[in-house]
């Protein structure tokens, strides 16, 4: 890989490591139960606007194998499965009061998905196994690089990746911008919902994450450096959102 991303992705494990081991978990079982209203508030109501958009990029065929990394709520693997419901979908996700909000979230409405809690940096399936991997606002917490060489691991040859995040915009003007934005929204929100003290306490991580993290050309030239093929991204206002697909190449 690159020397510009291996630097990078260190800079960011020596920042931020010890908030992702130490405190992340503590936020996720705060927010789970308000985590899904609260975007919607944050976002000023493109939320759900955005997952179906992200949703409708995503081909699938009848009974394909799909993979929901940092699945939390499941809200992508319900929307899925509204498509298809033939797809056999399994969720990864460390926070295990998130996905117990997902799996009731699936249970209500009739749907299956299978749910592993675990380290998504080391995924537990074996190589070659899925059609199709998502991963979803969760990779500016993730030592990212390792991740995608997992994803790709597990993928078929041939199959998809296909990501959706919060991402650095590409102009600077704009990213200051949405760094007072986001300031200004995660306190209200906190407000809003009476977060506890954790989730308030990280808000000034979620900033610094951001700061440190990709722009969406970025992130395609990673997906490029870690082996995937046909990258392509959708920026969406300005790069503070993109949605990218990659496919594996190859044989294995």
């Amino acid at each position: 890989m690159n020397s510009i991303f291996v630097d990078r992705e260190q800079a960011r494990a020596n920042r931020f490591e010890s908030v992702w081991n130490e405190q992340l978990d503590e936020v996720f079982a705060d927010v789970a139960p308000y985590y899904d209203q609260a975007n919607r508030v944050a976002s000023l109501g493109f939320w759900d606007g955005w997952r179906r958009r992200f949703v409708s990029t995503i081909a699938v065929e009848p009974g394909a194998r799909v993979l929901d990394v940092c699945a939390g709520t499941n809200a992508i693997g319900i929307e899925l499965l509204r498509r298809e419901p033939t797809l056999q979908i399994h969720a990864i996700d460390r926070s295990r009061a998130m996905q117990e909000v997902g799996q009731q979230r699936a249970e209500a409405l009739g749907m299956k998905i299978d749910s592993t809690i675990g380290d998504v940096h080391e995924l537990p399936f074996p190589d070659n196994h899925f059609d199709i991997v998502t991963l979803q606002f969760a990779s500016r917490h993730l030592r990212l690089a390792e991740v995608l060489r997992e994803i790709r691991r597990v993928l078929k040859p041939g199959g998809h990746f296909h990501h959706s995040d919060m991402l650095r915009p590409g102009s600077r003007f704009v990213e200051e911008l949405y760094y007072v934005y986001l300031r200004a929204c995660l306190t209200v929100t906190a407000w809003i919902f009476s977060s506890g003290e954790a989730a308030r306490g990280c808000r000034r991580y979620f900033i610094q994450a951001l700061r440190m993290f990709y722009s969406p050309k970025e992130l395609s030239e990673l997906l490029t450096q870690v082996g995937f093929g046909e990258v392509a991204h959708e920026p969406i206002f300005a790069g503070m959102l993109a949605f990218h697909k990659a496919r594996k190449m190859g044989t294995g």
